[in-house]
């Protein structure tokens, strides 16, 4: 049973679920799956959930999503000569935090946009609305319907992972959009825009009350990473309560001492389900399903999928003979490269995740932490590894910031160096705000193309502080909202209650 998720999710992601025979995903069709036909067994309820992972998939990986909103953005970023026309405008538009500017190049740019890199899907938040609608649909099906061929512990454990998605899907959308319409039932009426620091809060106390009934990993490898884990809805809950700590006004001390908890229970309670991996083995973590994974979208040519070619953080930084072109799209200032790796000291993620010159500026540099190609010499597409969500690695570094917030400074040199001796490099030895500065580039060197970098600026509140990034926000823009995406305007569409962002429309 464990192998038919696993093969529904593949199949509906490439066949964007039509092979079903039913639209799972139109929420004007919940009666249709209410009544004696649906829900009769194990299988229906495993393939109506991997329908929403696969929407999860569609939401991301059908565009530019994770590069342009995680990677790029606000990022030292330049363009090769490899890159041409609309893509080095699009670099170039990223870097400087111009969204409006994509925008107006997109109407141009209709074919071109569209076919590649598709930037108008940011701004439409239906399929992470799409999964939530069905996540509540699980929920309310499994508390209201006589499900005899569960038992009970399955039926909490379907619940637990419907409500990981569901809080999956709120906590993307906050990232990009800010306040949002929460939504907690099978519910279609309009709603105004709730306020996004009590949307964190509510789904991380559903996550608290739920994250429990998740099994640490799976026996079945397939769906290891793949399928939602309790260390998955850890790491989700973490990151939810490191944002809100980065925005609210409260007292921030909770938010910390939650994380840092959160954080020990992971490391210390997972029972071997987790662990980082020796960086000699960095294909096998980025292809996917280790003990290192936590949360990925699944990609496999095998079954005659991929991600869109502008999904993929692997499209920028690889040239030949890794990828068709002779030089990478996009190399890294140099002086942001020398402070994430400086030349003379010594860390195995130099030697594994690039090429020789990490500080090339002549479109010789490459990234290649993402490099599993299984297609044919000389064929234009990207490597097949899985699109990292959360990974081990990820929680460890917040549990350090939190530490450090919280002025145990011991303890977080102690939790960061978990990860720099796993890549041989030297101690952290710092204290106070520099020991926070560090953790923070230490997340940058270790989480590059995984889609943080952008969201750890919005949340520590370093997007306006010209020595993290090379185009700060001034205050006034931040707190007028210049950190989100636009909303398109069809979220107008019969909500007389809803507003968009008006920073940028």
């Amino acid at each position: 049973m464990k192998k038919v998720f696993l093969y529904t999710l593949l199949i509906s992601a490439t066949l964007g679920l039509s092979s079903c025979g039913k639209d799972f995903l139109n929420i004007t069709q919940i009666d249709k799956l209410t009544g004696n036909n649906y829900w009769t067994n194990k299988g229906d309820v495993e393939q109506y959930m991997g329908g929403i992972y696969a929407t999860f998939r569609k939401a991301t990986m059908d565009n530019i999503f994770f590069p342009a909103s995680g990677d790029m953005r606000c990022a030292p970023i330049n363009r090769s000569s490899a890159t041409t026309g609309a893509g080095r405008d699009y670099i170039s538009y990223l870097r400087q935090n111009n969204i409006n500017a994509i925008m107006a190049r997109t109407s141009v740019d209709l074919d071109y946009n569209f076919s590649f890199f598709n930037f108008p899907e940011i701004t439409k938040w239906n399929n992470f609305y799409k999964m939530v609608q069905n996540a509540n649909i699980v929920i309310y099906q499994i508390d209201n319907m006589e499900m005899p061929f569960l038992s009970e512990d399955q039926k909490m454990i379907y619940k637990a992972e419907a409500v990981f998605l569901r809080s999956l899907a709120y906590f993307f959308m906050v990232r990009i959009y800010g306040d949002i319409p929460y939504y907690t039932t099978v519910n279609t009426d309009p709603l105004p825009r709730t306020n996004m620091i009590t949307v964190l809060k509510n789904i991380s106390a559903d996550l608290d009350a739920s994250y429990q009934h998740l099994p640490w990993t799976y026996d079945d490898p397939s769906i290891i990473a793949v399928k939602a884990m309790r260390g998955s809805a850890l790491a989700l809950n973490m990151h939810i309560n490191m944002w809100i700590a980065g925005f609210t006004n409260e007292d921030k001390a909770p938010l910390y001492e939650k994380v840092a908890e959160m954080g020990r229970e992971l490391m210390e309670d997972n029972g071997g389900a987790y662990e980082l991996l020796s960086l000699t083995r960095t294909r096998e973590i980025f292809k996917g399903r280790t003990k290192e994974g936590l949360f990925e979208i699944v990609q496999n040519f095998n079954y005659g999928e991929s991600f869109s070619l502008a999904a993929s953080y692997s499209d920028y930084v690889l040239h030949a003979p890794n990828k068709i072109t002779q030089k990478s799209y996009i190399f890294y200032d140099p002086k942001f490269m020398e402070k994430m790796y400086p030349a003379a000291g010594q860390d195995l993620r130099k030697t594994y995740w690039f090429d020789e010159d990490i500080y090339a500026t002549n479109g010789d540099f490459q990234c290649l932490k993402f490099a599993n190609v299984f297609m044919e010499e000389g064929e234009d597409n990207n490597p097949d590894d899985n699109q990292m969500i959360f990974r081990y690695a990820d929680p460890i570094l917040l549990r350090a910031e939190a530490l450090a917030e919280l002025q145990r400074d011991a303890e977080a040199r102690a939790v960061v160096n978990v990860i720099r001796n796993r890549a041989e490099a030297g101690v952290i030895t710092d204290s106070g705000a520099d020991l926070k500065d560090a953790i923070w580039w230490e997340r940058v060197r270790e989480l590059l193309g995984e889609g943080n970098f952008y969201y750890d600026l919005v949340r520590t509140k370093k997007v306006i502080n010209s020595e993290f990034t090379s185009a700060p926000m001034s205050v006034g823009a931040f707190n007028a909202g210049g950190w989100t995406w636009p909303i398109d305007k069809s979220a107008l569409t019969n909500n007389p209650f809803m507003r968009l962002n008006n920073y940028w429309n």
